[in-house]
């Protein structure tokens, strides 16, 4: 049996030390089943800016042994809800903390001046970075990886303005193009003055049944590269489902007001390619090379045709964020937005569906020129975006400052709550397809898409004789399993490869023996029930879940969805949740 360790550091002291956590790996397999585990011994009435706060970095089993488990779970108390905060980013990551020794880093405390943390190892250092401050995302990764020298590959994982404004919406940036993007990790992390973490390390397990092990990885290999599973990932990546999606209407376009963009052509995966990729990089233990860089040219001399270049990454939900819903149907504006979204640092989902708030509150009159000090606000103004991004960057008055807490908390400032897009204080996604891509954010145990993938539910409804109960259980039954493959690490772009039984088999390989396909479901069970407990500590009820009454008045894929509705399947979800509660309560054995 192999063992897993953590490194617990308290920055207020300056002391680390190496933990065992081999039994909470064998009880919930690693990634967010452990880190939900570890955020369940912190008291939940703490403020997410306290120093006792946790910031919880968690890999898996599965994570630098075989093919695309790339992933890391960062879990903290989100400043944007209040709630259990969960992101996943890949990069190098995952390696580089499997290198240095650790499946899990926790770190609590503050440090007294603004710091990079340092971990080569068993070797940990604090270090003043008092000449980072206020310096961008994209170059303090620059500054860093200059600076610090290793024999091994690094992971360098940072904040930028944002974060350390303490903005609710800062995301912390890893590597070249990764982010952990929602819910406040960055202000969270600049509540600790900690502006940049650096992490390296060659220590690496010795195989064990060379043989096996080689048969199980080309096994899994060949399924990454030569199957169709994972081809349209490499290809034209997630943006290729921006004109599928608003040709069924379930594109955000213009705040969530329709779901088909007729500029879609101008921002489409095949656009984007076209005009401006450069390259395809992978994360590090991935041979899909699914992230797409984008080159961005810009003149600083016109007269002279002298020009700046930028490598600027894209998605789909960057390009709804940026595109569609801002009603922008030119690739290059949108790569020109997030460009300064990144230096920032900002979560781009959030920010881009907060600003298409703004301008539908400055159009309704909640709103005026004296709140934003005469700039005239209009969806598909790509310039007037990045005036105000930059107003909001300098908080140039309590109007922008506002814009960075949220759009929740804008809606009941300023008015305008029926057209805030968010679910559980979170910004929505980039999908609009019915009920179920909606049920999905707001019971989802990090209101993300990938919770359970409502959006693709929606899809499948299409000319189905189910009702929407039975579509809820299989969404709920999805929901469960994703624990499995977030607590292994993987990317669940290849989530059709793990399957059951592959899991099982790669979990023996690693002598973890007890986790037949029985005891992975079981274990799933208790994870995700593990997290509903919890969030219900923090706070969640799923009475107060809503449906923004924007979206009832939207046609979807699946046609118009009502409050009713919303609130029935809410109540199905509730319902087998607490099932599993129940048992969870008796004893986890009973799971």
């Amino acid at each position: 049996m192999r063992s897993y360790y953590m490194l617990d550091i308290d920055l207020t002291t300056g002391k680390s030390e190496k933990k065992d956590v081999s039994d909470l790996f064998n009880r919930y397999i690693g990634g967010t089943g452990v880190a939900t585990a570890l955020l369940d011994q912190f008291n939940p009435a703490t403020d997410p800016y306290a120093p006792s706060a946790p910031v919880i970095f968690a890999t898996g089993p599965f994570s630098s042994v075989f093919p695309v488990a790339t992933k890391t779970v960062a879990m903290f108390k989100s400043p944007l809800n209040g709630n259990m905060g969960e992101s996943h980013a890949g990069g190098r990551l995952a390696m580089a903390m499997y290198g240095a020794g650790y499946h899990v880093i926790r770190i609590r405390g503050k440090a007294a001046f603004t710091c990079t943390l340092e971990i080569e190892g068993d070797n940990v250092r604090i270090n003043s970075a008092s000449s980072l401050k206020g310096m961008s995302a994209l170059a303090v990764e620059r500054v860093l990886r200059d600076h610090y020298k290793s024999d091994f590959k690094r992971s360098i994982v940072r904040i930028g303005p944002a974060g350390e404004r303490l903005s609710p919406i800062a995301a912390a940036t890893v590597d070249s193009s990764r982010h952990f993007g929602r819910l406040g990790l960055g202000g969270v992390l600049g509540s600790k003055n900690v502006k940049a973490i650096v992490i390296s390390g060659g220590n690496y397990w010795k195989i064990d049944s060379i043989g096996a092990f080689n048969a199980y990885y080309t096994k899994l290999y060949k399924a990454v590269v030569e199957s169709d599973q994972m081809k349209k990932y490499h290809d034209l990546g997630t943006p290729i489902n921006v004109i599928p999606l608003s040709k069924i209407n379930g594109l955000p376009t213009r705040n969530f007001s329709q779901g088909y963009f007729e500029n879609a052509e101008g921002i489409s995966g095949e656009t984007f390619a076209e005009r401006h990729l450069s390259q395809q990089i992978a994360c590090a233990h991935c041979q899909c090379g699914c992230i797409h860089m984008a080159t961005l040219r810009e003149s600083f001399n016109e007269a002279e045709h002298m020009y700046k270049t930028f490598k600027v990454s894209y998605d789909h939900e960057l390009i709804f964020a940026w595109g569609s819903n801002l009603s922008i149907g030119d690739s290059e504006d949108v790569l020109r937005l997030l460009y300064y979204v990144e230096k920032q640092g900002w979560d781009a989902i959030s920010m881009g569906v907060i600003l298409a708030w703004a301008v539908e509150a400055f159009q309704k009159g909640l709103i005026n020129t004296t709140h934003t000090d005469g700039i005239v606000l209009n969806f598909g103004d790509a310039a007037t975006y990045k005036k105000i991004l930059e107003r909001i960057s300098h908080r140039h008055n309590e109007f922008y400052t506002d814009l960075e807490k949220g759009s929740v908390f804008c809606a009941e400032k300023y008015g305008g709550k029926d057209f805030a897009i968010a679910f559980g204080k979170n910004e929505a996604p980039g999908y609009m397809t019915g009920l179920h891509s909606f049920l999905g954010y707001g019971t989802g145990v990090r209101h993300s898409h990938l919770d359970s993938a409502g959006y693709s539910i929606d899809q499948k409804k299409i000319n189905s004789s189910k009702t929407d109960t039975d579509w809820t259980k299989e969404m709920y039954k999805e929901a469960v399993w994703r624990m499995a493959l977030n607590s292994l690490v993987i990317c669940l772009f290849a989530r059709n490869i793990y399957t059951p039984a592959v899991v099982s088999e790669g979990l023996k390989l690693l002598g973890m023996e007890h986790f037949d396909e029985a005891a992975i479901n079981n274990a799933a069970r208790m994870i995700h029930a593990l997290k509903i407990r919890q969030k219900m500590n923090f706070g969640f009820k799923f009475s107060d879940l809503y449906l923004p009454a924007r979206l009832e008045k939207a046609v979807t894929t699946c046609g118009h969805v009502t409050q009713a509705q919303f609130d029935e399947q809410v109540k199905v979800y509730q319902a087998l949740a607490e099932e599993d509660l129940k048992l969870l309560n008796h004893g986890t054995e009973a799971l």
